[in-house]
């Protein structure tokens, strides 16, 4: 995949601001004398990368092309990116393809199966994007009821950075909306051209100071196992271990499940589901009703 000139720009504003954040002293550097801006200068990044200065200039510029693997590796290597930093790299310098776009995900019957199962533990099934497309009624009235909400708000990000009831929730509000945040910047280059994508993007540029503010420090983040803390109106404080169980990688289709990360967060997830067990066991964004579909569990 060729590099677009917004991907070799991104590229350079990417690795200015991951400079910023790296100290002389952190890859071997004196520390002494006065800076003008932090972290490295552009002929201490080249020095260690073992790449020319003009070359690497051209690099944060966005004016370099046909940039080589290995001179890739050297400055993530020198940078100190994460792996979600660095696959963030490797998109924008053109060495990861994007992802196909295609229709909406449609959910099938096995799917909703598997998340009447999961029950009493809240489950969903999510895009990339943070379009939940399914969940289980656990699931649906952690935060208020999903399903009252019109299906293009039932997106986690948007709920997230926007509704007070669902940011409310969140105990660790800060940290959550910068993952939220990290996570869409990371993926957004694999994405463009998606005009969901963009139509997300948008909206919460439009609606959100946070998500703006957010955006900007280009915080770069990838999915992994998380411990997340919860205040339902309905049963209380919720510490659960937030995960991912894959179900297609390259589209960033997902079941995502929260499991208690004590006994107490068990017992009350048990009286969530109990507290609302006449609902449907699963419901899809498209109106299927998991009794509808032949799911297990159905009420």
């Amino acid at each position: 995949m060729t590099p677009t000139t917004t991907d070799r720009a991104a590229l350079g504003a990417f690795l200015r601001e991951r400079r910023g954040r790296v100290g002389p002293g952190e890859v071997g550097l004196p520390a002494g004398g006065r800076r003008r801006t932090p972290g490295l200068r552009r002929e201490e990044v080249a020095q260690l990368a073992g790449v020319g200065v003009t070359w690497y200039t051209w690099l944060e510029q966005g004016r370099a092309r046909n940039v080589s693997d290995q001179v890739l590796d050297a400055v993530a290597r020198v940078l100190r990116l994460d792996d979600a930093e660095r696959r963030h790299l490797m998109v924008l310098a053109g060495r990861e393809p994007a992802v196909a776009g295609g229709p909406v995900m449609q959910v099938r019957p096995e799917q909703l199966a598997v998340l009447a199962r999961l029950l009493p533990y809240p489950a969903a099934i999510q895009t990339d994007s943070y379009d939940l497309v399914a969940a289980n009624r656990a699931y649906r009235y952690v935060f208020d009821d999903l399903d009252a909400r019109p299906p293009e708000e039932r997106n986690c990000a948007w709920l997230m950075l926007t509704d007070p009831r669902w940011r409310g929730s969140l105990v660790d509000g800060e940290d959550v909306l910068r993952d939220i945040a990290a996570r869409l910047r990371g993926k957004e280059p694999e994405h463009r051209g998606d005009p969901r994508w963009a139509a997300l993007l948008d909206r919460l540029r439009a609606t959100s100071d946070d998500f703006v503010r957010l955006w900007e420090s280009y915080d770069v983040a990838g999915d992994r196992t998380q411990l997340r803390r919860y205040r339902s109106e309905r049963v209380g404080r919720l510490d659960v271990h937030f995960q991912s169980l894959w179900l297609d990688r390259t589209r960033g289709e997902r079941i995502i499940v929260l499991t208690p990360a004590d006994d107490a967060t068990g017992q009350r997830l048990e009286r969530l589901d109990a507290l609302v067990g006449a609902a449907p066991a699963v419901t899809a964004r498209d109106g299927i009703a998991a009794l509808a579909a032949g799911a297990p569990g159905a009420s």
